[in-house]
């Protein structure tokens, strides 16, 4: 079960993890679990507190992430030569040692068990000397030794000596000349040559330009220097060298102190961070029992605000096991269920808890069943996934388990959903576990408060004001509230004595005071269904225009005759002054009936046929003929 996920103290290690440092803190953090051994946990909780203290009184302890001094010190053992920057971070290192070393001095002055830490702190003043002597600015120093302060003083003196003579030369065949300057090409001082001037002026080409025209000259007289520098440049690097080794030598000889130094640091940096998250959250050190006691003195929500946060009280009387709590659906339940558990899994990770004061009692494990649980890939119900979560806390419970279920029996018949919030309520008192429950059953009250071991306890309500108070009442059931808030939020008053009615009895609504005045739902303008018409079928369409009917023809609103009706397409065929056309009858608009142009047997191929057609449809009539009736369109 998903505990941590389930109350949100995975946030709450997300923000005690951002207060920490170094990444070995972090991780630990983000896996730590509640501690099972009474002393230890003690140790933890005064841990806690002692850093608290410190930072309080001497401000934020000088820290840093580390991680990389372990890869250099396994360089160093792996026989690599460090460079002057992996020096510079060692010799860093030691001053941040040196400084919390002097922080946690000053903290012996109060007494403060944490600050003899600083005994394990291993500066190393002669070695950061050493290297801060030696290494600056991210290279070996020139006076790191004698032997290399010759060196490179030498390689000074004969760089402007080779550059004296190239400059020289460079005057004396000036016109041979391409630029006035001197250049640098392969490590060499070169002169730029004309190509034309190249055997007056001696010495080796190094190089030439792109477009050829200009020869870079190393000069006869420079190569002697050159050489001579090169071999000065041989025995600087051999010194360097030997420099680095005598370093990289004396880290790795002091690595095992560092890294225990770095190891105090990261226990430290856990330490800190838990005190620096009890001073974000105001929390305070509570008192940790194995007598199954718990007392909350305004306790609150550790992910809540300070400014918003109600106060919650709560004791467990003695010989009490379980509370089952009622009260309005607002009321705070679950909140006040998920702050118990919250402070009590922080006091066993070690942590403060944002109450004034609290004594918790240490539990082997934490098994709670809060929210709906709803899956729809693994086909669960809310009921369902209800029940699996209880079934899996009722195998795992135990005398010195904590558990809290949230509105218990609740996602089924109420009658069936009673009965079976009944038998886990049995199951968690014969196991002796401290349990919390929220409810809205009238029976399980009743159960409650017949039952030896169990209390009732409610969420109060301000029937006045209409406003939940937050506040727990142990030894009081509580009522839902239900028609209450209803009415605040709106409910008319016939639907109100319908609930009280179906709820309670016919004679019940004349002991409510509502407060609506409301006789009905007000109806908000929605927006409605436009529904096309039936559509008529083409069929429906082929007696709808008449052979000879006058139409009007849109959109050029020209007047035609139908000379063919309205086919199963929808299409007709309208004769216009100078043509026939096909169009769909949507374009056209009956003008004049064909009965009021025409007598009832019109020979209307006078109108719709030339001459020439009717001349071969009249001899087609009456004998054969190889004419061909040509149609318009």
């Amino acid at each position: 079960m998903k505990i941590e996920t389930q109350i949100e103290f995975h946030k709450i290690k997300e923000i005690w993890s951002s207060l920490a440092i170094t990444d070995l803190a972090k991780q630990q953090i983000m896996q730590t679990t509640v501690c099972l051994e009474e002393q230890r946990l003690k140790k933890q909780l005064k841990d806690t507190t002692d850093g608290r203290e410190l930072i309080e009184k001497l401000g934020t302890p000088p820290l840093q992430n580390e991680t990389e001094l372990k890869d250099i010190f396994q360089a160093a053992r792996q026989g690599s030569c460090l460079t002057p920057y992996q020096l510079e971070r060692v010799e860093k290192f030691l001053v941040l040692a040196r400084r919390l070393r002097d922080y946690l001095n000053r903290g012996k002055a109060f007494d403060n068990p944490l600050a003899y830490y600083e005994e394990n702190l291993d500066t190393n003043e002669e070695l950061r000397e050493e290297i801060a002597r030696q290494i600056r600015g991210g290279e070996v120093d020139d006076y790191a030794s004698k032997e290399l302060a010759q060196l490179r003083s030498q390689i000074q003196k004969q760089s402007e000596k080779m550059k004296q003579k190239a400059e020289q030369l460079l005057r004396t065949y000036k016109s041979c000349m391409a630029d006035q300057f001197c250049t640098m090409r392969s490590g060499r001082i070169c002169l730029p040559v004309k190509k034309e001037y190249k055997l007056k002026v001696p010495g080796s080409v190094i190089d030439r330009s792109g477009t050829g025209n200009t020869l870079f000259i190393e000069p006869a007289a420079c190569a002697g220097c050159y050489d001579e520098l090169q071999l000065l440049k041989i025995q600087e690097e051999q010194e360097v060298s030997c420099i680095l080794y005598t370093l990289t030598a004396a880290v790795e000889a002091a690595a095992p102190a560092m890294e225990q130094s770095i190891a105090m640091m990261e226990k430290l940096d856990f330490i800190f961070s838990k005190a620096k998250l009890s001073l974000d959250m105001q929390a305070v050190e509570p008192v940790v029992n194995t007598s199954r006691r718990l007392l909350l003195r305004d306790a609150r929500h550790p992910l809540m605000k300070l400014e918003t946060a109600v106060p919650l009280q709560l004791e467990l009387p003695d010989g009490v096991r379980g509370i089952v709590i009622t009260g309005p659906n607002t009321g705070g339940k679950t909140v006040a269920i998920k702050t118990v558990m919250l402070n009590c899994m922080m006091a066993q990770c070690g942590l403060h808890v944002t109450c004034r004061q609290a004594d918790l009692c240490m539990n082997s494990s934490y098994l709670c069943d809060i929210g709906d649980g709803q899956n729809l890939a693994e086909n669960l119900s809310t009921f369902s996934a209800h029940i699996k979560n209880v079934l899996e806390i009722l195998s795992e419970v135990s005398a010195d388990s904590l558990v809290i279920l949230d509105e218990l029996g609740s996602g089924t018949d109420p009658a069936e959903g009673m009965g079976i919030a009944v038998a886990v309520l049995e199951e968690l008192q014969k196991s002796g576990a401290v349990f919390l429950v929220t409810t809205h059953y009238p029976e399980i009250k009743d159960y409650a408060e017949q039952t030896p071991g169990i209390v009732n306890a409610r969420m109060t309500f301000d029937k006045e004001t209409l406003n939940p108070t937050y506040q727990m009442v142990i030894g009081e059931a509580g009522e839902s509230c239900a028609f209450y808030i209803a009415d605040r939020l709106g409910m008319p008053e016939s639907m109100l004595k319908t609930a009280v009615r179906a709820a309670y009895g016919e004679e019940m609504p004349k002991k409510y005071q509502f407060q609506t005045k409301q006789t009905h739902l007000p109806q908000k303008t929605v927006p409605k269904l436009s529904k096309s018409r039936p559509r008529q079928s083409n069929l429906e369409l082929t007696g709808k225009y008449r052979r000879g009917d006058s139409v009007m023809v849109y959109p050029d609103r020209k007047i035609g005759i139908v000379c063919e009706p309205v086919n199963e397409k929808g299409v007709l065929r309208v004769q216009l002054p100078s043509k026939k056309i096909w169009i769909n009858h949507k374009r056209v608009k009956l003008h004049v009936a064909a009965e009021k142009l025409y007598p009832e047997d019109y020979d209307f191929s006078i109108i719709f046929e030339t001459a020439q057609n009717r001349k071969i449809q009249h001899d087609m009539g009456r004998k054969y003929t190889k004419e061909v009736l040509q149609h318009e369109e």
